[in-house]
């Protein structure tokens, strides 16, 4: 069985259609491990959504924050904003199985080799501690008060991990690094100001899988989000997001001894003013 892992399709169906006919993609043999944000700027969400779901076990697919802003649309705690092509999804047919099958999904998945995120670990925690953040973000995401979780989930802070956190100060902090991660300072402080390339940033940011005596940094980590990042291979972490939506590439890396990566160009797209 081939393992491969895709970078943010954001939407891009087409150019997933065309990466998987390139890669000579097989469901009853194969398996593909998508990095998050499945959805929005891209102009076939809903097309990308039912598509990924309906391969069942064939898929593996960790949420992202343009997936779980999707959510917090769906369940009336944030705004649709300008640049969201999400309104197909939202007036579906089958947009309450959709959306179920979304919060369903895991925030860090993993087998004996690798493990995949959409964004980025802290630096003090470990394999333990990220299975355990995720599964009590999960917990909520699928548990009876997913809809107040929604209403707690937005916001900047706490922008460090401590073990003195508790309650949704916990999970606000575990979303922003699962889902949003790029930069830190050198004590681990999240930054959300700043997207650009490493090189470019403020000298007290460090990307995230850069940081010295990272408890993370014998994982074999993969992960999207990070457009600006491009391909990126360092430190044991393979970042795939090569901005498909911006006109870049949409990226396949197969996991196994070769890390053979495969990738589509893609035309981008105009995201609409409405």
């Amino acid at each position: 069985m081939a393992i491969y892992a895709i970078g943010d399709i954001q939407g891009c169906y087409d150019d997933l259609q065309r990466l998987l006919e390139k890669i000579d993609f097989n469901k009853n043999t194969d398996q593909l491990w998508f990095v998050g944000d499945l959805v929005n700027r891209g102009p076939k969400s809903l097309e990308t959504l039912r598509f990924v779901k309906s391969l069942g076990d064939a898929a593996i697919c960790v949420l992202g924050n343009h997936d779980l802003h999707l959510l917090a649309v769906a369940y009336k705690h944030s705004p649709i904003r300008t640049k969201d092509t999400l309104n197909s999804i939202l007036h579906a047919k089958d947009k309450d199985e959709l959306l179920h099958w979304l919060r369903h999904r895991p925030l860090f998945h993993y087998n004996d080799d690798f493990c995949m995120l959409h964004a980025g670990l802290p630096p003090q925690w470990d394999f333990s501690m990220a299975k355990k953040m995720a599964a009590k973000v999960e917990q909520e995401l699928r548990g009876d008060s997913y809809v107040k979780f929604f209403k707690q989930m937005y916001g900047n802070g706490p922008d460090k991990w401590s073990e003195k956190l508790k309650g949704y100060e916990q999970l606000r902090f575990a979303v922003n690094c699962f889902s949003r991660m790029r930069f830190c300072d050198e004590k681990g402080r999240l930054d959300f100001k700043f997207n650009g390339k490493p090189g470019s940033q403020p000298k007290n940011l460090i990307p995230w899988f850069d940081l010295p005596n990272r408890k993370n940094a014998h994982l074999k980590i993969i992960f999207g989000h990070w457009s600006a990042l491009g391909y990126h291979h360092s430190n044991n972490c393979h970042a795939i997001d090569t901005g498909c939506l911006w006109g870049g590439q949409l990226t396949a890396l197969q996991l196994d001894a070769q890390m053979h990566r495969i990738s589509v160009d893609c035309e981008g797209y105009r995201v609409p003013n409405h």
